[in-house]
């Protein structure tokens, strides 16, 4: 989450007309594989019980595919027949490991009704489909791994990304990817752990991970923490794809709407949020007219939502901040914001999850509601936080205070110190520039 006054906040082809199924090139059958790869993996994932098992198979079903579809065509249900091959493989696999011996006595009859019967190009069952997608997600975000390992994980199995991509996303080596992801496979099979969605309190704790990875996937994208570019949409599209699946699939959890609702309404503000030359546009100078209106009304909906099926406790970190993202989608200028709303509604997410970033969020709204001098008095209370040392939005929401005061000489050293402790080139160069007006 960045402060207010910044530029960042804190979703296949059939058979040919006649004459049977078309060619397909290779191309082709990679893209209808990176749609459908996560639910061939969870699909498989419930038979073998291990992702890194099922995400081999997967890739299995793909060079089979890439073998037969440019001879024969492209099947008219193209995932049936990828969930299918992969399926079958994946049984083969426990019947030659276990020879028919305990876990094939175990899985039994549940094993033989996951089975494929008559033709490949039959779908699967949606629900059994949803199911294991659900449980593929609580299991890639894991709290035993990392956040960075199982952010590398859920990219690569749900967001269909390849290492190269993820790597080039977060602008370090490939090879650390890679060692991520092979790493947190490891750590799921050595862990046993479970691959199901779980229940009461252990639920909870593995949704909010749930929540955690695929805000931080969007946020990177949003407001990239290095490189020459402000903003990165890929992960953007990425993680708003994942939050629009898992509301679908968990259509009665509060947060998970929430979330979705505050990714759509921040996702609507891309376009306006660089100018013509990829500088950044900070939410006072943006053009509202480019905000999209289908995202805000999708985030709106998605809000509305998590209210209804909201029941006691009160509301959460991602339904308080779609709240405030809402108030932001409502106004029609910056200064027609309702910023005491957006102050209180900030006041509640401080004692929901305390944290100096939401208090230094809160102290740009409180300086809108009520003056800069309320504000900078909350800013100056944050300036020893230990968390917040290199943290470069604080010297530059204490720079931005203190021209709205006059103090321009001050507020050039705080750009200055802002500019230094940035990774990303683009908001360096902001920064500097606001350097540059105080004289």
């Amino acid at each position: 989450m960045t402060p207010e006054s910044e530029t960042g906040p804190g979703a296949g082809p059939g058979a040919g007309a006649t004459g049977g199924p078309a060619p397909a090139p290779a191309h082709t059958i990679e893209t209808v594989f990176r749609i459908e790869s996560p639910r061939i993996i969870a699909g498989v994932a419930r038979i073998v019980r291990d992702v890194g098992i099922a995400e081999e198979l997967a890739q299995d079903a793909l060079v089979a595919a890439l073998e037969q579809w440019p001879r024969e065509g492209v099947p008219g249900n193209p995932g049936a027949w990828l969930m299918a091959t992969a399926k079958h493989r994946a049984i083969d696999l426990v019947r030659r490991r276990e020879r028919y011996a305990r876990k094939l006595v175990e899985m039994g009859r549940d094993l033989e009704a996951s089975a494929p019967h008559g033709h490949l190009d039959e779908p699967a069952d949606p629900d059994d489909i949803d199911d294991d997608l659900l449980r593929l997600v609580f299991t890639a975000c894991h709290p035993v791994l990392s956040a960075e390992a199982r952010i590398a994980l859920t990219l690569r199995l749900l967001g269909g990304l390849t290492t190269v991509e993820i790597a080039r996303a977060y602008l370090v080596p490939e090879a650390t990817v890679a060692q991520r992801i092979v790493r947190a496979k490891r750590t799921l099979a050595a862990k046993a752990v479970a691959f199901e969605v779980s229940y009461g309190p252990e639920r909870e704790a593995r949704l909010g991970s749930v929540l955690e990875v695929i805000y931080l996937i969007f946020n990177e994208g949003y407001a990239a923490t290095a490189g020459d570019d402000l903003l990165r949409p890929a992960l953007c599209e990425d993680a708003l794809r994942l939050a629009r699946v898992l509301a679908e699939l968990m259509p009665k959890e509060p947060e998970v709407h929430g979330l979705a609702s505050l990714l759509e309404i921040q996702a609507s503000r891309s376009a306006a949020r660089t100018g013509p030359s990829g500088e950044p546009v900070l939410l006072k100078d943006q053009q509202r007219s480019r905000w999209n209106r289908l995202l805000i009304r999708r985030g709106f909906a998605a809000l509305a939502r998590a209210e209804a099926v909201s029941t006691g406790g009160g509301r959460g970190p991602y339904v308080l901040q779609a709240a405030i993202a809402a108030c932001h989608a409502h106004a029609h200028s910056y200064e027609e914001t309702d910023w005491g709303r957006i102050a209180t509604l900030y006041g509640l997410l401080a004692a929901r999850t305390p944290s100096p970033v939401v208090e230094l969020n809160r102290a740009v709204a409180v300086s809108m509601a009520e003056g800069a001098g309320a504000g900078l008095v909350l800013v100056d209370a944050l300036v020893g936080e230990p968390a917040l040392r290199g943290y470069h939005l604080l010297p530059s929401v204490r720079g931005d205070l203190l021209v709205r005061l006059g103090r321009v000489r001050e507020a050039r050293g705080e750009f200055e110190r802002a500019a230094s402790l940035t990774r990303n080139e683009r908001e360096r160069g902001l920064l500097l520039g606001r350097a540059e007006e105080c004289g």
